[in-house]
């Protein structure tokens, strides 16, 4: 079961800055051609590192913000409330990172999104990306942006454990020989899409589990679009959040299974659901 909340009942202590975030959004509508950007954030236990996520969100460029909470532990769900977060999901029970996803795109479409740029509220991605990815985007240079910690250093730099670096290293590369990319990585969370993408893709047949990006990245090329790729610094700590190593291991598994399944399909010799 999945509730939505919708936040109307914002405290007055707050209203200064949401009066500021709607004359600010208002004013710059004209600039981005009046297409409509949503920032979705697939939360978990994001009680620590939501709010600092949320301050640093570009809001004379973002229109909504919406927050799925995939049954925190702690009191996510509160935070992001006190927060004047609009729109906020709240899954009854824990449906996996794919799942929130495709809450978060769902609701998306739904409130006429035209951009859509998923943040993970744990804080590792640094929201002021956001123009950068947005006006990719919207002056129709690309339809989808990763933004990425192996251009550049920011990957090692920013405490991103060595296994899974090179995990990250042998996987994309052997993604790119299968898929037939030239992406410097697969597995970042930091990611833009326009409505045109989201609608075109069946998304809603992928897994639930981490291996979902890899299945939209698959689907995204596989339709022919290209991606553009923008450098973005990473933060490992406590409290940004991570898989250990069994479903790393599991992760890997599922994504060489994709672009296996992805490079017979494009064969011809295997019709999956993925592209249909």
């Amino acid at each position: 079961m999945i509730r939505y909340l919708i936040n109307k009942d914002i405290p007055i202590i707050f209203f200064t800055r949401q009066l500021y975030y709607f004359c600010a959004s208002v004013k710059y509508k004209a600039v981005y051609k009046s297409k409509k950007v949503v920032v979705v954030m697939p939360a978990y236990n994001a009680a620590q590192t939501v709010e600092k996520t949320f301050d640093e969100i570009s809001r004379p460029l973002v229109d909504e913000v919406i927050l799925c909470d995939d049954n925190s532990k702690d009191n996510t769900v509160e935070v992001a409330k006190s927060l004047g977060i609009k729109h906020i999901i709240v899954h009854e029970e824990n449906k996996g990172y794919g799942a929130n996803q495709k809450s978060l795109y769902n609701k998306a479409l739904e409130e006429g999104a035209d951009i859509v740029i998923m943040l993970h509220p744990d804080y590792q991605y640094t929201p002021k990306l956001i123009p950068a990815m947005c006006n990719i985007i919207g002056e129709d240079l690309y339809q989808v942006v990763l933004g990425s910690r192996i251009l550049g250093k920011g990957a090692l730099k920013g405490g991103m454990p060595l296994y899974k670096y090179i995990s990250n290293r042998f996987l994309t590369f052997t993604q790119n020989l299968l898929i037939g990319s030239k992406l410097s990585e697969f597995h970042t969370g930091y990611r833009a899409f326009s409505r045109k993408v989201l609608e075109d893709i069946n998304f809603n047949n992928n897994s639930d589990d981490f291996v979902f990006d890899n299945e939209m990245l698959s689907q995204i090329v596989y339709k022919g679009y290209e991606i553009a790729e923008v450098t973005t610094p990473t933060k490992y700590f406590e409290e940004a959040s991570s898989i250990n190593f069994r479903r790393s291991a599991k992760y890997g598994l599922g994504v060489l299974r994709v672009s296996i399944v992805h490079f017979l399909s494009k064969l011809g010799v295997l019709k999956s659901k993925l592209y249909k």
